[in-house]
C-alpha cells in the first residue's frame, strides 16, 4: 500500500505560501536557464487517482512562460491512435530546445490503468515493460532532462478527497466513472505500481516517490527537487528602460455610451 515513510504535521498555511513564492521565483530563473541553454525537459507526474499531481503541476506552471512551458494530458486514444506504436502519440509532445513540458499522466497509462482496467492485453502489457526502459534510454541519450514524479497519497486520505470532490460542485468534476470504479482495486494498483517500478526505475531515469498525504508538503517537495535535479544559474536579464511616452494627440473619442461595457456588479 502507498502509506507516508513518517506521518509529519501539515505545513503551515503561512510557511507554505511563503515558501511555495520563493520556489516560483527560482522556477522563473530555470526557465530562463532552460531557454538560453537550449535545454529539452520533461517532467513526468503519475500516481493514483486524487494524489495531487494536478495541484503540483498547477502550482509549477503558474510564473512561466506559457509559450516554453506547457502541459500535455491526452485523453483515451481514438481508433486510429490505438493502432499506432503506443509511444507514437506521446512523441509529438516532447519538447523543443528551450521547453519544458509536463506531462499529467504519461505512456505510463500503459502500466497503470490501462493494464488493471483490462484495457490493453497481457502482451501489449509485457511490452511495454520492456520497450519503457529503452525508450526512455533514447531519450536521455538524445539530451532530454528526464524526471519522474509518482505521488503516493494512503487509502484513507484518497477516500477523503474523494468524499470532496462529490460534495463540492466546483470539484466535481475531477471524479470520473474510472475513479470510482478504481477504488476497489487498490491492491491491484499496488501491484502494478510495484512491477512497472521493477522494470522503470532505471538509472538514467530514475523514479522519485513525493508522499503526498499532505498537498502543502508534496508541492513544496517536488518543486524543491526538480529545481534540484537541473544546474541553472540566475541570468535574469535586466529590467526594460520604459521611454518617455510621446505627448497625445489632439483626438476626440467617441463617447462612452456608445460602447457596450460590461456593469460594474461590485459598485464601491
Amino acid at each position: 500500500m502507498d502509506e507516508p515513510l513518517v506521518k509529519l504535521s501539515r505545513l503551515k498555511k503561512k510557511l507554505y505560501e511563503e515558501e511555495l513564492e520563493r520556489l516560483q521565483h527560482e522556477l522563473v530563473l530555470l526557465q530562463y536557464w532552460v531557454k538560453a541553454q537550449g535545454l529539452r525537459v520533461v517532467i513526468l507526474f503519475e500516481g493514483r487517482d486524487a494524489a495531487g499531481k494536478g495541484g503540483v503541476i498547477k502550482r509549477i506552471v503558474e510564473p512561466l512562460n506559457p509559450r516554453d512551458a506547457r502541459i500535455v494530458a491526452l485523453s483515451a486514444p481514438s481508433d486510429r491512435e490505438q493502432t499506432q506504436w503506443y509511444f507514437q502519440r506521446y512523441a509529438p509532445h516532447l519538447p523543443a530546445a528551450g521547453e519544458i513540458v509536463l506531462f499529467d499522466r504519461s505512456w505510463y497509462n500503459r502500466a497503470g490503468v490501462e493494464y488493471v482496467m483490462g484495457f490493453c492485453t497481457e502482451r501489449e502489457y509485457r511490452e511495454f515493460l520492456r520497450s519503457c526502459p529503452e525508450f526512455e534510454r533514447m531519450l536521455v541519450r538524445s539530451g532530454i532532462v528526464l524526471l519522474k514524479y509518482w505521488f503516493s497519497v494512503s487509502d484513507e486520505e484518497q477516500e477523503r478527497r474523494f468524499q470532496a470532490r462529490v460534495e463540492d460542485p466546483a470539484k466535481r468534476w475531477k471524479l470520473s466513472p474510472m475513479d470510482l470504479e478504481s477504488r476497489d482495486k487498490w491492491v491491484e494498483y499496488s501491484k502494478a505500481k510495484d512491477e512497472m517500478f521493477s522494470y522503470c526505475d532505471i538509472p538514467e531515469a530514475p523514479w522519485y516517490t513525493v508522499e503526498s498525504d499532505d498537498k502543502r508538503r508534496a508541492r513544496v517537495n517536488c518543486i524543491s527537487h526538480i529545481l534540484d535535479s537541473v544546474d541553472y544559474e540566475d541570468i535574469t536579464p535586466p529590467p526594460l528602460e520604459l521611454p518617455p511616452r510621446r505627448p497625445k494627440e489632439e483626438y476626440q473619442r467617441p463617447p462612452r455610451s456608445e460602447h457596450h461595457v460590461v456593469p460594474e456588479r461590485f459598485p464601491a
